[in-house]
């Protein structure tokens, strides 16, 4: 389905009827439908944050709506983190530098120390997401920025960050193995919709330098693979022009609202 937005293309690319909001059953045919959550998902780069928060200002002006976000020890949450008493800031450098280098999937997990907390980082993130719920369940409009899902391994894509297949340690394998359940059941909660950000790593990388090439083409590649469970996925290229990508968010979050 295509909706008519000057200089900009919006693209429906799962399967669902051009009007039907009830997502399918998942394959395990499990499903939980939250209607009143809007996710926003992309690689480094591709504008996440600063449509998130211009939606949830346009939408204000009609109802309540909040910005929620869903990612792990980068951005807001290790701001968080920094700002704990007296061991905030080493605490951050700390746990961010774990998980920097536990995130390479191809690497082995360094050991079960490294391993438990990247389980901790899962369970906060279930903690993060039963409050999405209740906060959509109370009237409120939520565009989430980022998403779990349970089909690509690595905190990089929002999923499992372990990984059986990554030790040989019997403890670790263990957390492997009920993370990656823990990840299953967050990808059983289907957002209304989920808006994703298409971007080439070129320009990726252009506007976020400080991140690794490598890493940025890394992410373009596999995030369009990622189904969210069979979530009903917008796709926005986010390479034109911003005003462009903003006025076809806001069309199709308007869409999902008014079917709340």
């Amino acid at each position: 389905m295509w909706i008519n937005q000057p200089n900009a293309t919006f693209e429906r690319i799962e399967p669902n009827p051009p009007d039907a909001f009830t997502p399918a059953q998942s394959a395990a045919g499990q499903s939980i439908h939250l209607p009143g959550i809007v996710a926003v998902v992309g690689c480094d780069g591709s504008g996440k944050t600063r449509l998130v928060k211009d939606l949830v200002a346009a939408l204000r002006q009609e109802r309540p709506a909040e910005r929620r976000y869903m990612g792990l020890i980068s951005g807001e949450t290790g701001d968080k983190i920094k700002r704990l008493p007296f061991i905030g800031v080493a605490l951050e450098h700390y746990l961010a530098a774990k998980v920097r280098r536990a995130q390479d999937m191809k690497k082995k997990i360094p050991g079960p120390f490294t391993a438990t907390i990247m389980y901790l980082f899962s369970l906060w993130r279930v903690r993060q997401l039963r409050r999405l719920r209740r906060r959509a369940q109370s009237g409120v409009l939520i565009i989430a920025e980022r998403y779990p899902q349970a089909e690509i391994a690595g905190f990089h894509y929002d999923g499992p960050g372990i990984a059986v297949e990554r030790s040989n340690n019997r403890l670790v394998r263990k957390l492997a193995q009920r993370e990656q359940k823990i990840y299953d059941r967050m990808a059983e909660h289907r957002p209304a919709l989920i808006i994703r950000l298409a971007i080439d790593a070129d320009t990726a990388y252009s506007r976020k330098s400080d991140h690794p090439i490598a890493e940025l083409r890394d992410k373009t590649e596999n995030m369009p693979r990622i189904k969210y469970n069979g979530s009903r996925i917008f796709e926005i290229d986010a390479t034109l022009p911003y005003d462009a990508v903003l006025a076809t968010a806001l069309n199709a979050v308007g869409r999902v609202a008014r079917a709340i």
